[in-house]
């Protein structure tokens, strides 16, 4: 039996052994485009004028700002947002609450929120991983939720004890300085989830993790 004969090739073709072009580069360049556009909404809001509430930490948007990157983000995109937000100030640029930067603001009353900020988003970021994959109408009060643990678990925790170390305090007044912030913060993250569940739907490419 002679051996098969291979198949004529057709006319204006040719055979390909291309391999499908690997998309690595633009996911990295997609992500570094986002964590960049993230970190520049922080430093918005932060430069944004503050509310005064009488005390040495003013009132200003970068919480809000924080809670929607981790919840549009993810964890690890929205770290490292948070990340190069707090490093730029440090180094000097003044994107940082008050429109100041340079590590002199370490000394100040409200360094332990400003610390706080990347592992909050990373935190916010992780648990919208599992509120996206909620019904629709519980989507919101979801990332809410986890925005709301960020702030509890970590930004507040470590904002009151550095405040309460600067200033003097005792706990229990450090508590109570505090406190002041928990109400505007909870209607922040509510407005985060609500930007958060809309940007979600409108760009469903974000949800991959």
């Amino acid at each position: 039996m002679s051996d098969p004969q291979p198949l004529p090739a057709v006319p204006g073709t040719t055979p390909s052994t291309d391999l499908p072009v690997p998309v690595t580069r633009s996911s990295a360049a997609t992500d570094l485009a986002l964590i960049a556009s993230f970190a520049a909404l922080v430093a918005v809001c932060a430069v944004l004028p503050a509310i005064p509430v009488g005390g040495p930490v003013p009132i200003t948007l970068q919480t809000f700002a924080v809670a929607l990157t981790g919840l549009v983000l993810g964890p690890r995109r929205g770290f490292l947002a948070l990340l190069l937000y707090v490093v730029v100030g440090l180094a000097g640029l003044p994107v940082l609450s008050g429109a100041v930067g340079g590590l002199g603001v370490l000394a100040s009353a409200s360094a332990g929120y400003l610390l706080s900020f990347p592992l909050a988003a990373a935190i916010a970021g992780a648990g919208s991983l599992l509120a996206r994959r909620v019904p629709g109408r519980w989507q919101v009060p979801a990332l809410f939720a986890c925005a709301t643990v960020a702030s509890l678990v970590v930004v507040h925790p470590l904002g009151i004890a550095v405040m309460g170390w600067r200033l003097g305090l005792s706990p229990a007044e450090a508590l109570t300085a505090g406190a002041v912030f928990l109400p505007g913060d909870l209607i922040k993250n509510a407005l985060a989830a609500v930007v958060a569940a809309a940007v979600l739907r409108a760009f469903p490419e974000l949800r991959r993790r």
